[in-house]
């Protein structure tokens, strides 16, 4: 029993450099447990799974087409700035636009924009097919060329003494063929409610004016004198006030002011169209009547 005793008897010394040897060992152990069970998550964080990574995919290529701007038909009398900027319009270019359209005036075909904003070549072939200009703009347009190809050219104007359109009288009217009574009323009436004609074309929306007519009557009377008007903000006018314009019915009127309300208000007359009800071969009419601030 002595000789077992003996085996386990140590020195000051031997006692410790044993329990040294113990604590280096428990250090060694658990420096291998941490850095394998480290190694082993940092593993795991970088494998992805079949879905996660087509979610990747897809955000790169989302985050590759955002440079590249979507383009839509829109009528190109309604550029905002920032969609002037968006279409590679220069600011200058954007600026006449404005000018001309505070005017009251439109453009009507893709050589008058381009010679209203001076824009070149190369960028308004690239914009120019999605321009979208009201249905009576191409018509108009179409009846136009029909004429010049019937009679081989375009027959020269008369030199008529013009009658300012907003200062003619039911018998100066009745003188045109195809007007009567009725008519002629009619006219005067409508031009009443508008305040005065801003513009020819509005001839064409008396109600029973035919087109044919509508020519005969601009052959000899012009809106010569432009009436002042009072404009409505369309983002505070309520909808009794723009149901009192012409082109705007009650319901219509609704409409806008609940978009405007579920929107925050209307940056531009674009945003128009995007009410279901809107009557977009308007758009250029009940423009006239309205304005943005700024």
């Amino acid at each position: 029993m002595k000789q077992v005793k003996s085996h386990f008897k140590f020195n000051k010394q031997e006692r410790s450099g044993i329990f040294f040897l113990l604590v280096l060992l428990v250090l060694v152990q658990f420096g291998y447990f941490f850095f394998t069970v480290r190694g082993s998550a940092s593993s795991a964080a970088l494998v992805l799974d079949e879905d996660t990574q087509q979610e990747i995919n897809l955000l790169k290529q989302k985050a590759l087409s955002a440079d590249s701007v979507a383009l839509y038909p829109f009528n190109p009398n309604f550029i905002s700035d920032y969609k002037g900027y968006t279409l590679g319009l220069s600011v200058d270019e954007i600026d006449r636009l404005h000018v001309y359209r505070n005017k009251g005036k439109f453009v009507n075909t893709v050589a008058e924009f381009q010679k209203v904003t001076q824009v070149s070549d190369s960028v308004l072939n690239k914009i120019s097919p999605y321009f979208k200009f009201p249905e009576w703009v191409s018509a108009k347009a179409k009846s136009s060329s029909e004429r010049s190809d019937r009679f081989g050219t375009k027959q020269k104007k008369a030199a008529i003494v013009l009658i300012d359109l907003n200062m003619a009288t039911e018998e100066q009217l009745k003188g045109v063929y195809g007007i009567g009574d009725k008519l002629a009323a009619r006219i005067i009436k409508f031009r009443d409610r508008l305040g005065g004609f801003l513009l020819d074309e509005q001839l064409s929306d008396v109600y029973g004016l035919k087109p044919e007519v509508v020519e005969r009557v601009l052959k000899r009377f012009r809106v010569m004198k432009i009436p002042i008007i009072e404009k409505l903000d369309i983002n505070s006018a309520t909808a009794e006030e723009l149901a009192q314009l012409v082109y705007i019915n009650q319901s219509l009127a609704y409409n806008i002011v609940a978009f405007r309300d579920d929107n925050g208000g209307i940056r531009s007359f674009d945003e128009l169209l995007e009410i279901e009800t809107f009557p977009v071969d308007r758009i250029n009419r009940i423009a006239l009547y309205l304005f943005l601030k700024k």
